[in-house]
């Protein structure tokens, strides 16, 4: 019987916490190790030492240190704070359900919220209009905003309906606020099921601007095709969410259940 796990290891965490069979391991992983030690004893918020200063406790250069800095930076355990960097806090869980993105926060004990973009009327690209239940050039609402938590940037959501489910959207809705909560409690359109597909990509140089990230971090993205509950189409959403800043969770059941 092999025991792979190390004491203390969390669930989850990688098989014989990531160092290959042969166990020869880089030099930057065995520093980043160190660091992620590091990070539970400053706990969330504290400052890191700079790489010069990493440098010299490990005895390794500091493209050492600034390589597995990065890896701890794209995985969301830290995050940098004017010219510093800091211990992140945990990730923020987000549903695969029919459930917005501010119930999705609320639920976690964070603030949510959401910065406009912008709000077009437009016509209906041909590509668009099976999902939307509209014919080619017929007016549709485009919705981009940020997404935000406790008013850090953590996404961009881009949102399509038809003008003719909500003629008045530019002039009713708030838009930092949920537009899930606008259709049910405003035009009385309940959410009857989605179909949702979910990649990782590379946020394009405009989105990371938007966001505030580097080009250069994953991103998750879903997309998203809403129907009422009667079945008619409803909505067609693109939203980008910070690779390092979110997870993603289901409750799965068997065919039986």
């Amino acid at each position: 019987m092999h025991t792979h796990g190390l004491p203390g290891r969390s669930p989850g965490a990688p098989v014989r916490a990531g160092i290959p069979e042969h166990g020869r391991i880089p030099k930057y992983y065995a520093v980043k190790a160190r660091v992620a030690g590091l990070l539970d004893e400053l706990g969330e918020g504290g400052l890191l030492p700079t790489e010069r200063e990493l440098a010299a406790r490990f005895e390794v250069s500091r493209e050492t240190v600034r390589q597995a800095l990065r890896e701890l930076l794209l995985e969301g355990r830290l995050r940098r704070r004017g010219r510093g960097t800091v211990v992140a806090g945990p990730k923020l869980e987000q549903p695969l359900a029919l459930a917005s993105y501010t119930e999705g926060v609320r639920r976690q004990g964070r603030r949510p919220g959401r910065s406009l973009v912008g709000l077009d009327r437009l016509a209906c690209p041909a590509a668009l209009a099976p999902d939307l239940g509209v014919d080619p050039l017929d007016p549709v609402w485009h919705l981009e905003r940020v997404l935000l938590a406790d008013d850090e940037r953590v996404g961009l959501e881009s949102t399509y309906v038809a003008v003719e489910r909500a003629p008045r959207l530019d002039a009713d809705f708030e838009p930092d606020s949920s537009f899930y909560g606008y259709l049910r409690e405003r035009l009385g359109i309940g959410f009857g099921d989605a179909d949702e597909r979910l990649e990782t990509v590379l946020a394009t140089p405009r989105e990371a601007l938007l966001i505030g990230t580097p080009p250069a971090l994953p991103m998750l993205l879903i997309h998203r095709v809403s129907r009422d509950t009667g079945g008619r189409p409803l909505e067609r959403v693109r939203s980008l969410y910070r690779g390092d800043r979110f997870s993603f969770t289901t409750h799965l059941r068997g065919e039986d259940g």
